[in-house]
């Protein structure tokens, strides 16, 4: 839908809508004192453009750019020509950051927590030129899945793989190639299900074949063969299950308990040209975050996302993860878990750096960084934390929803691995297999 058939469709403004505009612009002058007191701002209130292009995967931890457009929060702080638009794939997602939106890109995305990392650092970019990029809030916390072809049933797998180590040893012994599936290099994806066959003695660059594909192909190319086992975000995982062509081994909250996943990640000359706008569309991110983790909204966020112009999914493939209730498709169905995707609670819309020092470390495990990277300095130019905390301040956020600390302290994986941001080398030193000393 167009932005001009939005505020067709919008009906007539009245007393309390203007009242609420203007609020929410006093509020972002507000915000912008507060967080910009270098005088970056001009004289004028609300934002300095009424729109960004951002991109988004069909992907359940896209909810909030959705629903902010669908429910008119951009609009609602000044922003009412943000354009959403469904990207291809991660590697697609990539480009059209570099490109963009003044060359027909993006400049900012619903995108994996590493990938502004490694864009930045011009690790995954045409001839290593990295294009700055700040993560200015976080999207989600768990709602992954670690998903498992049918071949696999009868093994009893779950969040230990360890019988998937003889079994793929036994098809590689018929000659047959091992294949498992993640959504972007040094992605999320990429790290959960590495950690996942690792702790099992598997080891993910020699014993199997990792393939990349996009998150909305993965359940057609499991159903053709084309792959044993993939780590995706749902919906996919679930409808997986739903069309009885394989089952989840375990979500990826089992592994990491409260885990962070997507970031909105914006390019860092946007905002550096846009401070005002910035801070309008962190604040309706922020406000659909909220929106999201209302148990009351799940069935019409369901509804909404799984609409042919976002996912063109039936909202049966996202309603029941969405709230907890887990069919793994292997015969264990559980009710009401805490293993639900997170969008506001236990600061989940929070950008811990600690968090990111932790994907920093994990892709120096397995070589996608130097291991003479100074994580922290790469951590504090790409983490815009404080960018949150002004719009968070300025919405009224309550101060228990608001961390006093950029870390969330030491964390302790599935397999008993603990680690302290304090002390990365001593995580990757405690790790059996890696690809770094």
């Amino acid at each position: 839908m167009s932005n001009t058939e939005n505020r067709r469709t919008s009906g007539p403004i009245d007393r309390r809508s203007l009242l609420k505009t203007a609020s929410a612009t006093a509020a972002l002058a507000a915000a912008a004192r507060v967080s910009f007191p270098s005088g970056a701002f001009a004289q004028t209130a609300g934002p300095e453009v009424p729109g960004i292009k951002l991109g988004y995967i069909a992907l359940t931890d896209a909810a909030e750019l959705i629903i902010a457009k669908e429910k008119g929060f951009f609009a609602k702080y000044g922003m009412p020509d943000v354009d959403v638009a469904k990207q291809a794939s991660w590697g697609a997602t990539r480009d059209n950051i570099v490109l963009g939106g003044a060359s027909n890109g993006i400049d900012g995305a619903h995108i994996l927590s590493p990938m502004p990392y490694l864009i930045t650092a011009g690790k995954v970019t045409q001839n290593n030129i990295g294009v700055p990029m700040s993560i200015l809030a976080r999207l989600n916390c768990d709602g992954q899945g670690l998903s498992v072809s049918n071949e696999y049933k009868d093994l009893g797998i779950t969040i230990d793989a360890g019988k998937l180590k003889a079994a793929f040893e036994k098809k590689k012994a018929e000659g047959k190639e091992v294949k498992v599936a993640m959504t972007f290099p040094g992605g999320t994806h990429d790290l959960w299900i590495r950690y996942w066959l690792a702790a099992a003695g598997i080891d993910p660059d020699k014993d199997i074949s990792t393939i990349v594909v996009p998150p909305p192909q993965m359940v057609a190319n499991m159903k053709v063969g084309n792959m044993d086992a993939f780590c995706v975000g749902e919906p996919w995982n679930e409808q997986l299950v739903n069309q009885n062509i394989g089952f989840t081994a375990a979500t990826t909250g089992e592994l990491w308990k409260f885990h962070p996943e997507k970031c909105l990640g914006v390019r860092s000359d946007w905002i550096e040209k846009n401070p005002k706008a910035t801070q309008a569309l962190l604040m309706a991110v922020l406000e659909a975050a909220q929106w999201c983790e209302a148990a009351a909204n799940k069935d019409e966020m369901s509804a909404i996302l799984g609409k042919r112009q976002w996912f063109n999914v039936p909202p049966a493939d996202i309603i029941g993860r969405l709230k907890g209730d887990i069919n793994y498709g292997n015969g264990r169905v559980v009710k009401g878990t805490d293993l639900n995707m997170k969008f506001w609670a236990n600061h989940a819309s929070y950008p811990f750096k600690s968090h990111d020092m932790w994907f920093l470390a994990e892709d120096i495990r397995w070589g996608k960084f130097e291991p003479t990277t100074d994580i922290k300095t790469l951590v504090d130019k790409v983490n815009r934390e404080d960018l949150w905390r002004a719009a968070a301040k300025t919405l009224g956020v309550a101060a228990a929803d608001i961390p006093t600390s950029t870390s969330r302290g030491k964390e302790t994986f599935f397999d008993g691995k603990i680690f302290d941001p304090e002390n990365p080398s001593a995580y990757l030193s405690s790790l059996a297999i890696k690809r770094v000393a």
